[in-house]
């Protein structure tokens, strides 16, 4: 149900703790007491695990309190907090500090919010804290960590606004950092850009054309489109389901699912949508960004909405969507996988490129027999094309500076690299950072990629280069954290290395 890759190169996977057992032993004795637990008082199995990406081994983690449905953001140091949940985890927040020993495990404060975060947005700010947004009941937001103990959630009345009587058509709402430190929060069918500190409404935007719901239940996905020298920020928001599409499918009628995207630049004057229509109609799909820019759609259903039992016809062709192609020629459709991902399924991106897909559990419980989509536990791997053995010749791969190295903001960073051909076409290599992101419900929150402004590049021996770039300006176009730094030659991607931007 949630991912996230840390700086570790690990990734840290959890579901909800109020099933019943798993299958995986919780290390040396260790056991779950939890007397509000809905299905086990005593557990001594494990609802969370580290991933090891490069192994393949799964470690076993212990939470204490019920993760259903919550959120997530890595602070700048690398340290993962998890805030939210059901029953007894709504108030909490998780602490994961990331290690090299297999040490680590989650820390709980409970509470620790001021208000209930049941199907929250959580992001990462400038200044290093994490702003939690709305959930189920709640229309407001609150901050982690807080400044003192009498902090407590404000008001957002666009929360309110955009509830639909109460099939809560908001939850999960769509929340990016704007180059200006302004939030847009996209909820429902329309967005407005939000200062957050005055809690002041800057710029109301027009209902996505339509009118139809693109958040949970009826969940699309959406990204922040590459963040490019001075050209401003652009939203892609992409499928969802019809208005009424909820009730229906309560009712037993699966509506198809919503097959368009809306794409807003968000510091226009007059900001208006345009609108493209996608190859299929896709309902909580996710979408993620990968180091050259594409955007991979991929994951969910053609017909129905999210929640249990609510998916049908699954969508098993991922699809690229290159934003800078010409208006018509931006979507193609992948080679499908066989794994149908349905509801409570996740991806994400890995440092070699690949997305990591797991999950789909559509059902109340795990159902592995008897039922047309049965609960999955397997994780795999889409490669995108740039991974085609086609493409090694012409792959860099990154030399200096070396991963884990920290870098400053407005940084004359030089970036070596080779490619085994020795053929580099100047103009066709670009340095991009990516921020990782926590997935869950077919959002990535806190997923954002930077091309790197520069691009004087050197030849320096046979088949190597050097390339100068400038890193971001400040926090309110790049939050200080872990990063993902890639040299992209001719749209091909090298292995990512870790950077820490400070």
């Amino acid at each position: 149900m949630h991912m996230q890759l840390l700086h570790t190169d690990r990734v840290v996977i959890f579901d909800r703790t109020d099933f019943g057992n798993s299958n995986i032993s919780l290390p040396g004795g260790k056991c779950r007491h939890d007397p509000f637990d809905t299905a086990n008082k005593d557990d001594c199995t494990a609802h969370s695990v580290e991933y090891d990406v490069a192994s393949g081994s799964v470690r076993p983690l212990m939470v204490l309190t019920d993760t259903w449905c919550s959120s997530g953001a890595v602070l700048p140091d690398g340290t993962l907090v998890q805030t939210g949940g059901y029953n007894d985890g709504d108030h909490a927040a998780r602490i994961y500090k990331p290690c090299s020993d297999g040490s680590c495990d989650w820390q709980e404060i409970n509470p620790s919010l001021a208000q209930r975060r049941w199907y929250a947005t959580n992001h990462i700010l400038p200044d290093g804290r994490v702003i939690i947004i709305g959930g189920t009941g709640q229309f407001n937001y609150e901050f982690y960590p807080k400044k003192t103990a009498a902090e407590t959630a404000i008001n957002l009345p666009f929360l309110a606004q955009t509830n639909d009587q109460n099939i809560e058509n908001n939850l999960y709402p769509y929340v990016f950092l704007n180059v200006d430190g302004n939030l847009f929060i996209f909820a429902n069918n329309r967005a407005i850009l939000f200062d957050y500190v005055n809690a002041v409404v800057v710029k109301n935007y027009p209902a996505i054309p339509g009118g139809d719901p693109r958040n949970y239940p009826s969940t699309g996905s959406a990204v922040l489109l590459p963040l490019k020298n001075s050209s401003g920020a652009e939203v892609l928001v992409c499928g969802g389901a019809p208005k009424g599409s909820y009730v229906s499918t309560k009712n037993g009628k699966f509506v198809e699912a919503l097959d368009t995207c809306g794409r807003i630049r968000i510091q226009d004057q007059d900001p208006q949508w345009v609108m493209e229509t996608m190859p299929v109609p896709r309902v909580f799909g996710d979408m993620i960004l990968l180091p050259n820019g594409e955007v991979l759609l991929i994951n969910g259903a053609g017909s129905g909405v999210a929640g249990w039992d609510l998916g049908k016809d699954p969508v098993l062709s991922p699809v690229i969507y290159r934003p800078d192609n010409p208006i018509g020629s931006r979507f193609e459709v992948q080679s499908s996988s066989s794994t149908p991902r349905m509801y409570h399924s996740a991806a994400i991106l890995l440092r070699d490129g690949r997305v990591l897909v797991g999950g789909s559990n559509p059902h109340e419980y795990y159902n592995f027999t008897g039922v047309d989509f049965p609960t999955d536990l397997t994780l795999e791997a889409f490669s995108p094309s740039y991974l085609n053995s086609t493409c090694t010749s012409m792959r860099p791969q990154i030399t200096s500076p070396v991963s884990q190295s920290k870098i400053g903001y407005t940084q004359q960073l030089e970036v070596g690299f080779t490619v085994p051909s020795g053929q580099v076409d100047g103009d066709s290599v670009t340095v991009t950072m990516v921020a990782p992101s926590f997935t869950t419900h077919s959002f990535a929150m806190n997923q954002r990629l930077l091309v790197l402004d520069g691009g004087n590049l050197t030849k320096v021996g046979s088949n190597s280069y050097q390339i100068q770039v400038v890193t971001p300006g400040s926090g309110q176009v790049a939050p200080s954290g872990y990063y993902l730094l890639f040299v992209v030659h001719q749209n091909i991607p090298s292995e990512g290395i870790w950077v820490q931007l400070n």
